[in-house]
């Protein structure tokens, strides 16, 4: 094909064209995080994560006892820094637990509660001891913002629950052949205005794990990294997995291993 000066202005105009796109949707996006800096003073977060608080020093359950000897995998009552280690292989388990499953072990041991109850109601996030759970959850999270995310790889199951992670990671399936890599596998990934990180590898400070858990202004929730997964499944049309899952551990075992060194900013605010 002949080359001329028509084409050339045409492939210009293009190229402005794109520039002019790219601007906007950068402009888009700073308008959006500035907004959320701007929710962020207010966020709603913090009730959770006072309520969570409370929680954690009441006395509840058969044994009338409070959760402050909970050891969360640095000792009894510590908090500090453990949100960024987690999951973790616990021995007195014999498993990989992530925060929330482990924050159950303590209500059965330390407070008496029946597992099986709590199991089935921590997808009820607004109410109940599922809505418990996720204030919990929020409080011990928060007492280690601005720790780096610094997950074990030292035992056979952590180092099994990471090459698990990044196979269902990869895995494609349902009806629109999706993968959690469909959307968070590549830079630069974006739907609409929203940015996707790419989370095989560290996607920065308060990105991916390193926000949630997380309020949600459009639903008034708030989320943890099970929530957040088990609507990642449902968005790409997979059967969600039940609360507590060795999938949704595996997941982010292998998302907190690749995001070592980054910065929790939790709890965050999204969309």
């Amino acid at each position: 094909m002949k080359f001329d000066a028509r084409h050339a202005a045409l492939l210009m105009g293009g190229v402005f064209a794109l520039g002019a796109v790219h601007a906007q949707g950068n402009a888009a996006i700073d308008g959006i995080n500035k907004y959320r800096e701007m929710l962020q003073d207010g966020n709603p977060a913090e009730l959770f994560e006072m309520k969570g608080e409370e929680l954690w020093k009441q006395k509840r359950g058969p044994k009338n006892a409070s959760l402050e000897q909970c050891d969360l995998g640095k000792g009894p009552g510590v908090l500090k820094g453990v949100f960024t280690e987690l999951p973790r292989f616990f021995k007195d388990t014999g498993k990989v637990q992530d925060l929330e499953t482990r924050l159950i072990t303590c209500m059965v041991t330390l407070q008496g509660f029946n597992e099986a109850d709590l199991y089935k109601a921590a997808p009820s996030i607004g109410k109940g001891e599922g809505a418990n759970l996720v204030a919990i959850t929020t409080y011990v999270a928060t007492q280690s913002k601005g720790e780096r995310f610094n997950l074990s790889q030292s035992h056979e199951q952590e180092k099994t629950m990471y090459q698990v992670g990044k196979r269902l990671f990869f895995q494609r399936g349902g009806p629109h052949d999706f993968a959690c890599s469909s959307c968070h596998g590549v830079d630069g990934g974006r739907i609409r205005l929203q940015e996707l990180p790419n989370l095989t590898k560290n996607p920065g400070d308060g990105v991916g794990v390193a926000a949630w858990p997380a309020y949600r202004v459009s639903n008034s929730q708030m989320w943890t990294m099970q929530k957040r997964l088990n609507d990642c499944y449902r968005q790409q049309r997979f059967p969600e997995p039940k609360f507590g899952s060795d999938a949704t551990i595996a997941l982010q075992v292998y998302m907190g291993v690749n995001a070592k060194g980054a910065e929790s900013i939790v709890p965050a605010i999204k969309r």
